[in-house]
């Protein structure tokens, strides 16, 4: 029994770790690609496709932030801040390493 709560955790970890990724990639390729390319060159081709990843990913973040609280023993006030970060540009990247790789390092 040990072992399948061993496992489900470790597959937890890897996805919230995934999500962190991919949520933070998104937000540069929205803000730093798709954004300058509909301003500067009037082209919105990428916003729809990017923007759409970006929300996925957003809230599969929120999603997945839920059963890693569990696995990574977050208190209250963790957890705030990791459903916070969600919301300012690139946090997941630090929450990823501050918050996840942390508490697997412990």
């Amino acid at each position: 029994m040990q072992n399948r709560n061993s496992e489900s955790d470790k597959k937890t970890e890897k996805n919230f770790t995934y999500m962190c990724t991919a949520e933070g990639i998104t937000c540069i390729l929205l803000y730093l690609v798709a954004m300058p390319m509909k301003y500067i060159f009037d082209s919105f081709h990428l916003m729809i496709p990017v923007g759409i990843l970006h929300g996925i990913f957003f809230t599969l973040y929120l999603f997945y932030a839920i059963p890693a609280r569990k696995v990574y023993n977050w208190d209250e006030e963790d957890f705030v801040i990791v459903l916070l970060a969600s919301l300012f540009p690139f946090a997941t990247f630090w929450i990823e390493r501050k918050y996840a790789k942390q508490n697997r390092e412990d």
